[in-house]
């Protein structure tokens, strides 16, 4: 029997996704038996053969157009062996025998459906991946052009900071750059819904096995390094898109769609109040070719009119 799937959706991103394959595949001996799926998002680099090459174990399913992050995860769910699951982003390393050590704690709290390990940003800071479940007033604050004008106390509480990262204990939600959960939980639930293209499915996942009854917990002892944001670094507004676009879904499902349309109002009057700040800034001649991307990115953004799905 497999004990732990592991999951990568790729995209453009061979050297990175060779650094997490090999960090899975070298870790310290362990009795730990994984099957790895790497999903390739219709890459145009050579990641596919990179995997064939290099990591012939892998079950390796390459897709011929860009599915999105959320459905090829999906169609990775659909053949996983593994009594766990573990969604990898292919930007990460694993640290140590954290994968083993993740399952055990599985294993022992069977009252638990999904954990996160403490993630770390490439210089060795810590990451913040640990969430409460968002209220309206952390969405008009959180990630937008506010957030320096946020509330302490509001944020605070959003991203747990009164808890330390090196702990164990219960969370809303995890980062789903590494999410590990139990095999029974994506029977129960299902997959990741596809009306996310990618951003908040994984906060969508841990609030819909929270109201089936399991536990959520951030699993601080344990390490992965999470280079971060590789593969939507390529498309920025697309990035902004489908970020704004999640959120939108999120709050529809859950708080109503006024809530949501509420807040569709409100995020793209933040896209125009920083097309008018970055105008401004590129008027009085402040690094211009950085500002007409910004700004372009931003129409981009306002034409597409932030659906609320």
């Amino acid at each position: 029997m497999v004990d732990l799937s592991i999951i990568i959706v790729s995209w453009n991103v061979a050297d990175l996704l060779a650094l997490c394959l090999k960090s899975i595949f070298e870790r310290p001996n362990d009795k730990l038996r994984i099957e790895v799926i790497v999903v390739d998002s219709a890459s145009t680099d050579n990641s596919v053969a990179m995997v064939q090459k290099r990591f012939p174990k892998v079950k390796l399913l390459p897709q011929s157009e860009n599915l999105g992050f959320v459905r090829c995860n999906n169609l990775a769910f659909k053949i996983a062996q593994g009594r766990h699951i573990l969604m990898l982003n292919p930007d990460t390393e694993i640290v140590g025998n954290a994968l083993s050590h993740m399952v055990d704690y599985l294993d022992v709290k069977s009252d638990v459906g999904i954990i996160g390990p403490r993630t770390l940003n490439s210089d060795g800071s810590a990451q913040s991946t640990r969430r409460r479940f968002p209220t309206l007033m952390v969405a008009f604050f959180e990630s937008t052009w506010l957030q320096p004008f946020a509330p302490k106390s509001l944020l605070d509480h959003y991203y747990v900071a009164e808890s330390p990262d090196d702990g164990v204990f219960d969370v809303d939600w995890v980062q789903g750059s590494a999410l590990m959960a139990r095999h029974e939980v994506y029977e129960q639930i299902g997959g990741l819904d596809e009306g996310y293209v990618m951003f908040s499915e994984e906060l969508d996942w841990c609030k819909r096995a929270k109201n089936a009854g399991w536990r959520v917990v951030y699993f601080g002892s344990m390490q992965i390094i999470h280079h971060g944001g590789k593969s939507t670094d390529q498309a920025v507004a697309h990035r902004h898109i489908y970020f704004q676009e999640s959120k939108l879904r999120y709050f529809r499902k859950y708080h109503g769609r006024v809530t949501a349309y509420f807040l569709r109002a409100f995020l793209l009057l933040n896209y125009l109040w920083q097309i008018a700040l970055e105008s401004g800034k590129s008027l009085l001649g402040h690094k211009r070719e950085m500002r007409r991307e910004r700004i372009k990115a931003y129409w981009q953004i306002l034409r597409s009119g932030l659906k609320v799905s």
